[in-house]
Order: structure tokens, then sequence, then C-alpha cells
């Protein structure tokens, strides 16, 4: 009766994962539809495109990482600049293993590689407990959808002209300044932090350094430049 009742208990924390994570599903649409068409901008084939969103499943850091292919960074800059961007998904995990039921630690990795910042702040915000079932079905149909639709907006971008195609590698940098400017205005601290990298990334290339590394240095540096100088303002 009781191993009854633990399964009844996983499927319904599924299926509830599952209905959760719909709206992430949608709002992955227009965005995986995106990628998958600027991947084949960049050069990539289709299924290194679906691949990476396999592999990686984290938006940004693809968009990110379409950008310096596009460029001709070499793979280790392209690593470690990923790494950077992804680091916050340590405590994003560390967190949300403080939420769900305890559970054997292979189930804990599996869910742990669907955790977005969308996931995360689905499973963060629900009230009760959290179970595996759930992380398991909102994971999964988050990521169906990211996997699914950068396949189908590779294969849409094929049936573009070749015109169009070339042009929509403008879209990549009109993306960042689009996610920068709304931050910008709710924060002076992204300004600052924008403008430095800006600046240490022209030092940087002006001293002859790859373009890849001028942007990891760049990044790094602003990044606990900003942090230690608005930190000790803010606790005067």
């Amino acid at each position: 009766m009781q191993a009854i009742t633990s399964v009844t208990r996983s499927e319904s924390g599924f299926a509830t994962g599952l209905r959760a994570g719909t709206s992430i599903a949608i709002g992955y649409m227009p965005v995986a539809l995106t990628f998958g068409l600027l991947a084949r901008t960049t050069g990539l084939t289709v299924f290194e495109a679906i691949l990476m969103s396999m592999l990686v499943f984290a938006g940004a850091a693809q968009y990110i990482t379409l950008s310096l292919l596009a460029i001709g960074t070499g793979a280790l800059e392209i690593i470690f600049t990923i790494f950077i961007v992804n680091i916050r998904h340590l405590l994003m995990s560390a967190s949300i293993n403080e939420r769900v039921t305890e559970d054997s630690v292979w189930k804990k990795a599996l869910y742990a590689f669907g955790i977005t910042d969308e996931t995360f702040t689905v499973a963060a915000t629900k009230s009760g407990n959290v179970t595996t079932g759930y992380m398991f079905g909102l994971c999964l149909i988050s990521y169906t959808s990211w996997v699914v639709f950068t396949g189908a907006g590779y294969m849409v971008g094929a049936s573009l002209p070749g015109v169009i195609q070339q042009g929509m590698s403008v879209a990549l940098y009109a993306m960042f300044v689009g996610l920068l400017v709304p931050s910008s205005k709710k924060s002076r601290k992204v300004i600052i932090l924008a403008g430095l990298a800006a600046l240490l990334n022209s030092f940087f290339s002006y001293l002859s350094i790859s373009t890849g590394w001028s942007i990891v240095l760049a990044t790094l540096l602003s990044s606990v430049l900003v942090e230690i100088v608005m930190g000790r303002k803010e606790n005067v």
C-alpha cells in the first residue's frame, strides 16, 4: 500500500511539474527559434545547433557562444567565458537542493542539469514541498521545447533568402543591446559595468590580446572592480 502511494505521489508530482513548465516551454519557443536561425547564419550545421541546445541548455550562454564563434574565438576562451556566465547555476542548484525532498544523487544530478533561470524561479516560488517528480516534469517540458524549437528555427532559416540569412547576423548584436538597455534603466551599476567592460576590452585589444581572451579578461576585471567599488559605497 505504501509503495502504491509513493508511485501515485511521484506521478502526481511529475504531472504537476509538466503543467507548471508549460508557460516556460511556450516562452522558450521564440527564443529557441531565433537561436536556431542565428546558429545557421553563424555557420553551424543543424546537428551542431541541436547538439548545443541538448548539451548546454542555457540561452544566454548559447547566444554568447554564437557571437564568439562569429569573431573566430578559440574553444578554450569560449569554454572559460561560458563558465563565468553560468557560474550562477551553482548557487541556484544549491538553493533548489534545500527545497527538494531528499532523493538519490543521480536523480538530483539529472534535474540539476535542467535548472535554468526560469525553472529555478518556478520551483523556488512553489508553495509546499518540491518533489523529484515535480522537478523532472518541470525541467523535461522546458528542455524539450528548447531543443525542438532550436531545430525548427534552423529549418525555418534554411527557407529564407540568402540575403536575409546574412543580414540576420546583425540581429545577434541587436539582441544583446536589447537585453542591456532595459537593465541599464533599472540599475546604474549595469551602465558602469558595461562601460568599463567595453573600455577594458578595447584596451586589451590594443595590446594585441586575442579577441576571446580580451572579452574574458574585460568581463572578469570589470565585474570585480565594480563590485568592490560599489560594494564599499553601499557599506559607507
